[in-house]
């Protein structure tokens, strides 16, 4: 029996009824009803996608849903992959959310509003990569636009910066949208349909320059998606702004579908590409690792900084499947193969380590109401359990073993260096250039969650809410324990999802078969002599961190201790204002990369009145703008806004104008027609 439709149809039914139950419910029973049935949605999701990781297939048309078209559906083993990814963030994050929501009131997340449209958001993540038409892919995709955008502005009436993030969101995704419709709609009129079959098709039917334009158009969009520069700016504005249950699932289920969105569109319906077309795509992935690294490390907010390392690893992720791509146009599909099995598990694992640092976060903001770090301290003896799962999480992210972050890392740094042999004077320049970005997003990577959990939970609480904090309710400990265990099982047994990637880079035409083998506890890289067990560095590790903490303990027992207090100059017991802030720990960072970063900093002097020498206030301040952001947006923000002064001109209150600019335009029109005739 096929689990995939009866799975389908029990998310789409829990998605209904959770959406009908907030609509009805009083706040408490609404809360909790919202989240059993938003974990269902996530459980059948997985279900779903786990079958057809395991070589399932299903496909349906339902014609009556969509006017003209009807609804296409399709499962295979790419789409299973993402289903499954989100519906096991969807179903932790439900749990969460029972006890973040309780704490809120019938306000913000625990509105009707929200708490209606977050069973739908949760759907689509579930559903999107189900769509096996042009229409009913986009009909998808802006449903799930419109209901993040929707809960990104769940608290929109307290603070201002939520409007913006919100309009700065619906602005790029909507440009999103206007690419991917022009991309499909060339793409369909080429191939003469608009099912993904047809499509797969009738690609070659196309010519090469309405191929490229197809896939510069369609990454552009799906990028933007992805977090990727430098269609990023909506990522570090609307994740840190809308309630944290729904940046975990913004951060690690709705991005990858940008991913999903490249890998179906350009390496299955259009069937590959030349090389430059992957050159672009490495240097994007690239460029947005590096960039999005720099900027979490300058970040002091705690939610701004995980948001720009979204789009550092959906940059690290965009990295191999342009590889992938590279590799399969220059002949080397297994190598191309390991690409892609390679940036598929890295996406799964920051999918697991990504929600599990956002719902920490969450908790740190629930029982503080601070997000900035120079602020924050002292959580550790006091949110214990949170502290855990925030550096569990953080392990991973730093891409050092034994976090789950780590496989993914070493197996795309494998592809990349053996992918040397591929011939060609800019595969010899950008692979090692793309070696030297990955390890150095890497490094800085693991200064930025030192930072983070250092001086966040570690350090001396600098704000009376930091140090009354207490640890979060058993629901959202409840819902980060279950993506606690799969961040630790990713980690430890990455071998379970060799079959299921094989299977995966299997249906879009490449020789999955092997890609990754050697069952549970051994990872080995078929055609590369390289192999690795990640259950073997983890108990050796722990292993020596043991004997590291212990024998000095046990050969110290012999010794007579004295307790004493520590020599402080005279200066008395340290405070926290003596302590590194998080600003203070990236001064050092900020100083190597100061030509890129471009620091503003302005110092306001105010002196006594009536003196020309004594000083009553000194103020310093400094920031570290996104320059993408400021060289980009900025002058076209500005031309905008001129455009519209001027055109309040035209509008001078005359109806015979108006009239006149109406004949204008309808002979301008007919002249076109004319013309096209």
């Amino acid at each position: 029996m096929n689990v995939i439709p009866a799975a389908l149809t029990s998310a789409t039914a829990l998605g209904g009824a959770g959406t009908l139950a907030a609509l009805v419910l009083p706040h408490r029973a609404r809360i909790v009803a919202v989240g059993v049935l938003t974990c269902g949605i996530g459980v059948s999701g997985a279900a779903a996608g786990v079958t057809a990781l395991g070589g399932a297939r299903w496909a349906a048309v339902l014609p009556g849903l969509l006017p003209l078209t009807g609804t296409r559906l399709a499962v295979d083993a790419l789409a299973g992959l993402f289903m499954a990814v989100a519906g096991t963030v969807v179903a932790a994050v439900g749990v969460y959310g029972i006890g973040y929501a309780s704490g809120h009131g019938p306000h913000g997340i625990g509105s009707r509003t929200a708490q209606a449209v977050l069973p739908l958001f949760a759907l689509t993540l579930v559903l999107v990569p189900v769509a096996a038409s042009v229409s009913t892919f986009l009909a998808l995709w802006e449903l799930m636009a419109l209901a993040s955008l929707t809960l990104v502005l769940t608290e929109h009436a307290e603070r201002r910066t939520v409007r913006q993030a919100g309009l700065w969101y619906a602005v790029l995704t909507h440009l999103g949208l206007v690419l991917l419709l022009a991309g499909f709609a060339l793409f369909a009129a080429g191939a003469h349909g608009e099912t993904f079959t047809a499509l797969r098709t009738g690609a070659h039917l196309l010519s090469p320059t309405a191929r490229g334009l197809v896939f510069v158009l369609v990454t552009a969009a799906f990028a933007s998606k992805a977090g990727a520069v430098p269609l990023h700016a909506w990522l570090p504005r609307a994740h840190p702004e809308a309630p944290s249950p729904v940046s975990a699932l913004m951060s690690a289920a709705m991005v990858n579908l940008g991913v999903y969105g490249l890998v179906r569109t350009g390496l299955d319906l259009l069937g590959g590409g030349p090389a430059w077309w992957w050159l672009g795509l490495l240097a994007l992935g690239g460029l947005s690792a590096v960039h999005g690294i720099l900027q979490a490390a300058m970040a002091s907010d705690l939610k701004r900084l995980l948001a720009y390392s979204t789009s550092e690893n959906m940059g690290l992720v965009l990295v191999g499947v342009g590889a992938c791509g590279l590799f399969a146009a220059g002949g080397e599909r297994p190598l191309a193969a390991l690409a892609l099995a390679a940036a598929l598990l890295h996406l799964v694992n920051h999918a697991a380590f990504k929600a599990l640092l956002f719902c920490a976060a969450g908790s740190v903001l629930r029982a503080t109401g601070l997000r900035d770090l120079d602020r924050l301290g002292g959580l550790r003896p006091r949110m214990p359990v949170t502290t855990a799962f925030f550096a569990l999480a953080a392990l991973g992210a730093m891409a050092l073993p034994p976090g789950n972050g780590f496989i993914g890392e070493w197996l795309l740094l494998q592809s990349l260096i053996h992918g040397m042999k591929v011939p060609g004077v800019a595969v010899a320049v950008v692979l090692p250039l793309s070696v030297a970005l990955i390890a150095l997003s890497a490094g800085i990577a693991a200064a930025v969650f030192v930072k983070a959990l250092g001086v966040g939970f570690f350090a001396r609480p600098r704000d009376a809410r930091a140090a009354a904090a207490r640890e979060a309710p058993p629901p959202m400990l409840a819902g980060m324990s279950l993506l606690a265990a799969a961040t630790v099982a990713l980690a430890v047994l990455p071998g379970l999802l060799g079959d299921g990637l094989d299977r995966v880079v299997g249906a879009v035409g490449l020789p999955g078969a092997g890609a990754l083998t050697g069952g549970d506890l051994r990872v080995r890289l078929t055609g590369v002599s390289a192999s690795l067990s990640p259950l073997w560095v983890v108990a050796a590790l722990t292993a020596a961190l043991a004997l590291a903490t212990w024998l000095p303990r046990l050969l110290g027992r012999r010794r007579r201790r004295t307790g004493a207090r520590l020599w402080d100059c005279g200066g008395g017991a340290p405070t926290p204002r003596m302590a590194y802030t998080a600003t203070s720990f990236a001064e050092p960072l900020q100083r190597v990369f100061d030509e890129v970063l471009a620091p503003e900093q302005d110092v306001a002097v105010t002196p006594v009145r009536g003196s020309a020498y004594l000083v009553e206030r000194v103020r310093f301040r400094r920031r570290v703008p996104d320059r993408i952001e400021h060289h980009l947006y900025e002058p076209v923000l500005r031309a905008l806004e001129g455009t519209g002064r001027a055109a309040r001109r035209l509008a001078g209150g005359s109806v015979h104008v108006y009239l006149g600019y109406g004949f204008a335009g309808l002979v301008v029109l007919l002249s076109a027609l004319v013309v096209g005739w």
